[in-house]
């Protein structure tokens, strides 16, 4: 007997008071729970207006009810969605109604999903992509995860099998017929296959990293000696006393981290521990700490008196600025969180240099993504090297050129991703 997997229910929305509450079915027994609940469905994909009764036959509430039939839902099942009016006591009421229904059960976090991964109705990458998209607080990051969610990544990685099977089925073409004589050399169409992809892979992987600051935030470390400025430029930035300031050296000893949104990019500004040589212990592990924070940033802002000089060499692309411009007089590239002076010029050059930064991001978003191209790429290298010793070390080179197939495979979820499912679908709420 086939397995029939449960039927799930969950409420899609918030929970809380609001203006709509929608409650999603999924299962085979969509169509028996709408029945029960108002009688005859409407036709598939068209909303209609429905009168929702309990069992005893007394109202429940007045709802926009739509269906989906498998193969043209979002999960690929059968699916009833309840478009409630967004009262708790109705959602509640609902809920309790369906859940004691036979057959029916709550959904577990991420279920819904999960079940269009498994019915082909999205790829691992783009269920990644939904997650992004929940998540998403700015603009770069919301058309980041549309992107990936659309299946552009899915596409390419789709592109970049089809040129290896065919470089494969060359190579064996030629293996099979290895006590004949083969009319054509493979070998310059296999290596022309195997160089393309190679230059997308390399292309991609460079801006993985790129792509995850903007999914998880760009860091930007303010630097400078005891009393230069750092809080209260950290403060005029956020628009609120986020540090603590003071006219005593070493008050900030831990790096105090303010989020937001410069050009659409999630931007973390990091206030951080005077640099300086001190006896105090703990003010001690506050630079080293800043130190750390400050190298591993993807961009520093130096803020430095007149006269003096970073405490240690500045990046290429980092900022320099000097401090307390309302204390200086015609000083170019000065700035002062205090009055404000030079703070806009500031923020522009900060969204100048990170905008420079994401134009650089690729489809791929994760380290798990680059570490499929990347032992991709080491099979494809593996396989050119094979391919030049000629037709003897031809099946050596399917070989190669199949792993690194079987290494592509893994970022749409076709391989070796059982161990994954559990971790992603974890961050998802329970209607999703």
């Amino acid at each position: 007997m086939a397995y029939v997997p449960d039927t799930i229910f969950a409420l899609a929305t918030a929970p809380g008071k609001a203006g709509v509450a929608v409650v999603r079915v999924s299962g085979s027994l969509a169509q028996n729970a709408g029945k029960t609940l108002f009688g005859d469905l409407p036709e598939p994909r068209m909303a209609s207006l429905r009168l929702l009764k309990d069992r005893e036959g007394r109202r429940l509430d007045q709802a926009l009810v739509l269906f989906f039939k498998e193969k043209s839902s979002f999960t690929g099942e059968d699916v009833l969605e309840l478009h409630l009016h967004g009262s708790v006591a109705v959602v509640n009421a609902v809920l309790r109604e369906l859940s004691d229904m036979d057959g029916l059960r709550l959904a577990e976090a991420g279920e819904f999903t999960r079940r269009a991964l498994e019915n082909g109705c999205l790829d691992l990458s783009q269920v990644e992509g939904l997650a992004d998209l929940i998540d998403a607080e700015t603009e770069a990051q919301r058309r980041q995860a549309l992107r990936v969610l659309s299946g552009d990544l899915g596409n390419l990685a789709g592109q970049w099998r089809e040129n290896l099977i065919r470089a494969a089925a060359l190579i064996e073409v030629t293996i099979d017929f290895a006590d004949e004589e083969v009319p054509v050399d493979v070998s310059p169409e296999v290596n022309d296959l195997l160089t393309g992809v190679q230059a997308q892979l390399s292309k991609e992987i460079e801006g993985v990293e790129t792509a995850e600051r903007i999914r998880t935030g760009f860091e930007v470390a303010i630097l400078g000696a005891p009393n230069v400025g750092k809080s209260t430029l950290l403060n005029a930035l956020a628009g609120r006393e986020a540090a603590i300031t003071s006219e005593f050296a070493g008050t900030t000893r831990d790096v105090i981290e303010v989020r937001m949104e410069l050009n659409g990019l999630p931007v973390t500004l990091l206030d951080t521990a005077g640099l300086r040589e001190t006896e105090d212990h703990v003010e001690g592990i506050g630079i080293e700490r800043a130190k750390e924070r400050a190298a591993n940033a993807d961009l520093r802002v130096f803020l430095i008196e007149s006269g003096e000089k970073p405490d240690f060499e500045p990046f290429s692309g980092d900022i320099v600025r000097a401090a307390k411009a309302d204390t200086l007089e015609d000083v170019p590239d000065a700035v002062s969180g205090k009055t404000g002076q030079g703070v806009n010029e500031l923020v522009r050059d900060i969204t100048e240099v990170l905008s420079s930064k994401a134009a650089r991001s690729g489809i791929a978003t994760r380290e798990r993504h680059r570490r499929a191209m990347l032992g991709a790429q080491d099979s494809l290298t593996s396989a050119r090297a094979v391919v030049a010793l000629g037709p003897d070390s031809y099946e050596i080179a399917a070989e190669e050129i199949r792993t690194a197939i079987r290494a592509l495979d893994s970022i749409v979820g076709r391989v070796d991703v059982e161990n994954l499912l559990d971790e992603i679908f974890s961050s998802f709420c329970i209607g999703k």
